[in-house]
């Protein structure tokens, strides 16, 4: 059975809907969580639905004050054991129409803060000789996506990132592994309209969308002991929609 018990876990974008389900998966294994994101009357409403949880604002595009952040998480936490780097934003546009900073935003936050979330974390795992991190990216990742080249790349880079980083850190039982997520049920996709969901979701085989719990539980298998022999994967949450 899987537990994390006495087990170290920050879970970045916290307070999104997926951010949601992996901080109630972990405390319901009983992780030692910290939840971040920038929304700080939702980091606070989390803290009372998780009230054994710890909760630290931080903007993870702010590179030059990650390593300070990943100090104080682990003064939190008394240490740093599993990373979820759940965190990203998505800038949409037709490519012609694509604003540098619209590309530069979602380059910047969704792979180069991903990176340096993990390379400080990792800084601390060593001294262990354990660790777990989870990278989410995305479908489109992999297929790439009408309006989202931007958003495309940065996740397709994730997925690079994660297979080097994961033979680099191997040998020191430290994995690290991706989830890429396909159509999963949120608050935008509540606000979309029935016959273009109906389009989506045809393109699906189960013919239904995920949910954060789908993916929850995916990356608390992969943070798990159960997973020690899997690392520079990419397990897909996507009901068929696109198979590796």
């Amino acid at each position: 059975m899987i537990n994390f018990k006495n087990k170290k876990i920050l879970v970045t974008g916290a307070t999104g809907g997926i951010g949601r389900e992996i901080v109630k998966k972990f405390v319901s294994l009983e992780g030692e969580v910290l939840a971040t994101g920038t929304n700080i009357e939702k980091l606070d409403s989390l803290k009372k639905e998780f009230s054994n949880i710890k909760v630290l604002n931080f903007d993870i595009s702010n590179h030059e004050k990650i390593e300070e952040f990943i100090e104080k998480v682990v003064t939190q936490l008394s240490g740093l054991d599993i990373l979820i780097n759940n965190a990203g934003v998505n800038r949409d546009n037709l490519s012609l129409r694509m604003k540098y900073e619209e590309w530069k935003k979602v380059i910047d936050i969704n792979l180069s803060s991903t990176f340096l979330m993990s390379k400080y974390s990792i800084k601390k795992m060593l001294k262990n000789k354990y660790g777990r991190i989870v990278n989410i990216t995305s479908v489109v990742g992999h297929t790439g996506n009408l309006g989202q080249s931007n958003y495309s790349a940065s996740k397709a880079g994730i997925i690079g990132m994660t297979k080097s980083l994961a033979i680099e850190y191997a040998k020191k039982n430290i994995t690290i592994n991706c989830i890429s997520p396909g159509f999963i049920q949120s608050r935008m996709t509540d606000n979309i309209n029935e016959s273009v969901k109906a389009v989506l979701t045809s393109r699906i085989p189960m013919s239904k969308l995920g949910n954060g719990e789908d993916v929850a539980n995916s990356v608390a298998f992969l943070s798990s002991d159960q997973a020690s022999y899997i690392t520079g994967e990419t397990l897909h949450v996507n009901g068929g929609m696109y198979m590796a």
